[in-house]
């Protein structure tokens, strides 16, 4: 079997075209080696009569005449496979600090932009092409940044965007070099993005300077070591979810806005399973649960467990929620 075929088939297996079979599929298409790839051999495994792809591109103008190319690039791109795409861009450049400020304001906007294409188009999925690296580096980074067993389990392959769009990730067990070596094979070109060699940003550093550093000072498998972790926290985590979500039945009440958790049956449990309990209320409630550190964690852990003179306690928490301890009550609210 022919490199070409043996990748198509790779992804075949892992997305089969059955799975978005008369759907509209948005792919987030940046000119770059991992989703053109996507790009043509999503197009080369596509089914006859099967749904619709439609690219979607967004130019966040941060590199001036070189944004503006990847951008031609991609339409030109589209034109000559025949399908839809639709460009969106920055009406100015971005002014934040280059860092994380800078990272996570340009993917709250693009993220965006491809929810509203997938609206527009009544697409069911938005595809992007994350791969095996970007995972590693993904959970590397949560290390040095401080993580739990749920941030180990790295870039999950598919997660709710909207109740009706689903983000997709068909990539994720695909290393570069693979990626490379495909579209080497069928003649394809593809964009490079200088910003990729920024040392400004941390998850450049980790990808140019701490990876290469580990492989072949201390574990030249550490790709593989990563993402094995990042599998085994995964498999943990469902476990953890499962005894969390039976015991939120028993312990949590939701009205509106508003949650009152019985610390009289939660503090039964372990630290671990109240903290755990607390972060998927965060996750159904849709609170800002990147926004809390793990000593806000413990400190209401802390109150569930009466370790503090905290009857009639009110805490002040990100996002504007307000954590008040009454008798056995532990009342949340978001103001």
């Amino acid at each position: 079997m022919s490199i070409e075929s043996q990748f198509e088939a790779k992804l075949a297996e892992s997305w089969p075209a059955e799975q978005w079979r008369d759907m509209t599929v948005v792919l987030a298409v940046s000119g770059g080696a991992d989703s053109i790839a996507l790009l043509r051999a999503m197009l080369s495994i596509q089914e006859e009569g099967a749904g619709q792809i439609v690219v979607a591109h967004f130019n966040h103008k941060l590199r001036g005449a070189a944004s503006d190319a990847d951008e031609q690039f991609v339409v030109q791109m589209c034109r000559n496979l025949k399908i839809g795409c639709d460009v969106s861009s920055s009406e100015r450049p971005i002014e934040v600090e280059a860092g994380e400020g800078l990272e996570s304001t340009l993917r709250n906007v693009r993220y965006g932009f491809f929810k509203a294409c997938a609206t527009r188009h009544s697409a069911r999925h938005v595809a992007t092409a994350h791969t095996a690296d970007d995972q590693a580096e993904t959970i590397l980074h949560r290390i040095i940044r401080g993580t739990s067993i749920d941030g180990l389990a790295g870039i999950p392959r598919a997660r709710e965007l909207t109740p009706v769009v689903t983000l997709i990730r068909p990539f994720l067990n695909f290393r570069r070099d693979e990626i490379t070596e495909y579209l080497q094979t069928i003649e394809q070109p593809h964009r490079e993005d200088a910003s990729n060699k920024d040392s400004r940003f941390t998850r450049n550093r980790i990808r140019t300077e701490l990876i290469p550093h580990l492989a072949e000072d201390y574990n030249k498998k550490i790709i593989a070591s990563l993402i094995r972790l990042g599998t085994l926290a995964s498999e943990a985590q469902e476990e953890i979810e499962s005894v969390v979500r039976a015991l939120m039945d028993q312990v949590v009440i939701v009205e509106s806005d508003e949650v009152t958790v019985d610390c009289s049956k939660l503090v039964m449990h372990s630290d671990f399973v109240q903290r755990e309990v607390l972060r998927m209320i965060w996750r159904f409630m849709r609170w800002p649960e990147q926004a809390m550190s793990f000593e806000q964690w413990s400190r209401l852990s802390d109150i569930v467990a009466n370790r503090l003179d905290n009857d009639g306690l009110t805490l002040q928490l990100p996002g504007q929620i307000r954590a008040q301890k009454k008798g056995g009550q532990l009342t949340l609210t978001r103001l």
